[in-house]
């Protein structure tokens, strides 16, 4: 598209300048669908040099509309009069790029055939004007290209669209964007844009509008013994100018916007060894990286070592959040890479830009360089039948797939589709690559990244914070208790429950409908535990007498969502999940209320999905504006919080996956930060030995336990966890750093 060219820094084209008109017109035709042009002379001698990048505008749908004047060559007139008088038989397919550019390419009796069919068939609309008071010709110069998504081009100056105004002549264009802010353009932009429409529809002032029948052949005699054959630069000529362009080959980059790793110290040593790692391994991959030790840079610098190999990128990437989509856009446009494009289900412009890829790609000539891109998708579009297989239908040798968050890859909707992805380049990434309880769902993805006995490369949160990559921390879990009406329901669903643990394998054999609202009931005891506000609010107001402000502190508060034990899918029915969605909404308002009531100048500001100023948010955040964020689960989405020091986990997880993610996110470096605090609220109830379920609960708690083992044995203070949960752990007769019986 338009906007994905490196056009001229200046807008300036010239024929002996750095940019030319040449390089605007080929880049300008290839990127775009729509091209109207007003201009003084006509040869298309200039089409023939231009073969390429006309044959590919006009094969992907490009429709032309010129406004000249009446001075043309021989060749020219005979071939724009038959157009417009239309009888032109000529078997030719308008989508073929092949035939259509070697039809173009031969300055013959063909060639004039094939622009005499253009015309007729209105993929070039001709209007021939002239000044209606004077006895001139028309003689100006611009137009306006226009892709799918809009984005417009105009230029004007003095080159025509001929071979002087292209290569020779001292002509000069300058191009005006619809992406800039300037209003003035804007304006410009429209009123050019509404001229050129009076001008096809023959309604402009001052016009007198000509037929075929009164176009002029250009001769020596016509203006006063001027060379208007010269002008044109037709076909004696043409020969010269073709092998001239052939030795200085036209890019859509200048070098300066080569692709290369977007910092000067280049990669870390470790993101060095996971392409090695990956390389060795038959470019195949599975990166465990702890979160914040950046996976997207390790994996885009594999593209990049692709790209200083072959001379080409091309990528798929899989994300599971638009959120991701735009992140990782960003991350790309950092590296240079450009053409890319973000697939997602509000984005419907996407096909357009993909069908072109692939008819570049079907053009492609043997041993030819394949042009670049990169394709961004969720997870949801890409397991779409219809974009599953556009997506992998592209050469499958050349393709570098990246699976962010690869645990996706799991998902009952993707897992179908595994086997059917061809492509042989592939990259796994996640803090977390396992599935929690799915084993087998594991082994298959482990298997399709080529890791199936071990991790293609590794970098753990202990590696990252020994090293600087992660700032250290202190963790403090918080004991909270349930009331006595909640421990009695509590126990009432842990009996009912028990009866579907499986004590032997230590797990639920099978979760019918009845069992997962039996989970979920209980789950939300737990959400909703009373004594979570007191010792929250005791947290938040203890930071503020330290610090006297509560700058760059998150909150994490219970989500609504599905019991931990349980992994991602649709499980529940959705009046269940809406039910369970609005408990959330009531907390995460109790919880921001409880932040402002601390005191008046304290600003805090709830994260959620769907929120349109997210960026403004998190640029306030940063900046200390905005002292804290509260949020359900829209902090787990990739997003980059660097500044943040404190974080509050109200929701008591069991998943590994979200608190690991959740921690490395505010261990991310800042130069102003050097310690983080992390403050964990963690519900245990105190089931008596006697009861039933007691020998369920001890096993749950184990695994409950495991985050904060996790948690504690990293932090700077790991003697705090032991004394805050061992009384607990001696009612259940666990160990927390063995996690066994003790």
């Amino acid at each position: 598209m338009l906007k994905d060219v490196k056009w001229s820094e200046d807008g300036t084209y010239t024929p002996q300048g750095k940019h030319t008109p040449f390089e605007f017109f080929s880049n300008a035709l290839e990127n775009s669908f729509f091209f109207d042009i007003e201009l003084g002379y006509f040869n298309s001698a200039a089409i023939n040099v231009l073969a390429g990048s006309f044959a590919s505008f006009i094969s992907h749908g490009g429709k032309m509309r010129m406004a000249i004047n009446q001075i043309v060559s021989g060749d020219d007139k005979k071939a724009i009069t038959a157009g417009l008088e239309g009888g032109i038989n000529l078997s030719l397919d308008l989508t073929d790029w092949k035939s259509l550019r070697t039809s173009l390419d031969e300055y013959g009796e063909h060639f004039f055939k094939c622009l005499a069919y253009l015309i007729q068939e209105n993929r070039i609309e001709i209007q021939i004007i002239k000044p209606k008071s004077t006895s001139g010709i028309a003689h100006t110069k611009k137009g306006q290209f226009i892709d799918l998504e809009g984005t417009v081009v105009g230029f004007s100056g003095s080159a025509n669209f001929t071979l002087g105004g292209l290569f020779n002549n001292l002509e000069e264009i300058n191009i005006f964007l619809s992406t800039s802010p300037d209003s003035a353009i804007q304006k410009k932009l429209s009123n050019q844009k509404e001229h050129f429409n009076k001008l096809m529809a023959q309604i402009e002032d001052d016009i007198e509008y000509l037929s075929a029948g009164e176009l002029q052949e250009a001769i020596v005699s016509s203006f006063g013994g001027q060379d208007i054959e010269d002008l044109l630069n037709v076909e004696r000529k043409l020969r010269d100018y073709k092998k001239s362009i052939k030795r200085k080959p036209v890019t859509t980059q200048s070098d300066e916007s080569q692709p290369e790793f977007p910092y000067s110290s280049g990669p870390r040593d470790y993101q060095k060894q996971a392409f090695e790692n990956w390389k060795k391994n038959g470019q195949k991959g599975l990166f465990a990286m702890a979160t914040g030790t950046g996976k997207t840079i390790t994996s885009l610098n594999c593209l990049l070592e692709i790209y200083n190999r072959c001379g080409y990128y091309m990528a798929i990437i899989l994300v599971p959040t638009i959120t991701l989509v735009n992140q990782w856009e960003e991350e790309c446009r950092k590296f240079k890479f450009s053409r890319i494009i973000k697939l997602f289900s509000k984005n419907p412009k996407w096909k357009e830009r993909i069908e072109l890829i692939k008819m570049e790609e079907k053009m492609l000539k043997e041993n030819e360089v394949p042009k670049s891109f990169i394709i961004i998708s969720t997870y949801a579009s890409f397991a779409r039948e219809s974009v599953f297989d556009i997506l992998n239908s592209f050469d499958r040798k050349k393709v570098l797939l990246i699976a962010d968050e690869a645990h996706n890859m799991g998902s009952p909707s993707i897992l179908k589709k595994l086997n059917k992805i061809t492509y042989l380049r592939r990259i796994g990434l996640s803090a977390t690559p396992e599935r929690q309880y799915e084993p087998e769902v594991n082994e298959r993805i482990f298997t399709f990244f080529g890791a199936k006995e071990q991790y293609t490369f590794e970098y753990s949160m202990e590696d990252a914070i020994k090293n600087g990559v992660l700032c250290k921390y202190y963790y403090y879990p918080h004991m909270v208790r349930l009331t006595e009406t909640e421990m009695e329901e509590y126990i009432d669903l842990s009996i009912k429950i028990s009866k579907y643990f499986n004590y032997s394998k230590e797990c639920f054999d099978k979760q019918d409908e009845v069992l997962k609202k039996l989970l979920l009931a209980r789950k939300r005891i737990i959400h909703k535990a009373q004594n979570k506000v007191a010792a929250f609010r005791n947290i938040m107001e203890e930071r503020f007498k330290e610090k006297g402000d509560l700058k760059y502190s998150l909150v994490y508060v219970p989500e609504g969502n599905k019991p931990d034990y349980i992994e991602d899918s649709d499980i529940f029915d959705k009046s269940e999940q809406l039910d369970d969605d609005a408990v959330s909404d009531h907390l995460i308002d109790v919880f921001t209320q409880i932040v402002s009531d601390i005191d008046k100048y304290i600003t805090v500001k709830r994260f959620v999905s769907g929120q349109t100023d997210r960026d403004a948010v998190l640029r306030d955040f940063a900046t200390g504006k905005l002292q804290v964020l509260t949020s359900m689960k829209c902090l787990d989405e990739g997003v980059d919080v660097p500044r943040s020091e404190m974080a509050v986990f109200c929701a008591s997880t069991g998943n590994p996956r979200q608190f690991i993610q959740r921690r490395g996110r505010v261990l991310r470096t800042h130069p102003d930060k050097h310690m983080a605090v992390l403050h964990d609220l963690v519900v245990i109830p105190e089931v008596g030995s006697a009861c039933d379920s007691f020998k369920m609960e001890q096993v749950l708690l184990r695994n409950e336990l495991i985050r904060v083992k996790n948690f504690s044995m990293l932090s700077e203070n790991p003697s705090f966890s032991q004394i805050e949960l061992g009384p607990v752990m001696r009612h259940y007769g666990l160990n927390l750093y063995n996690n066994e019986h003790v």
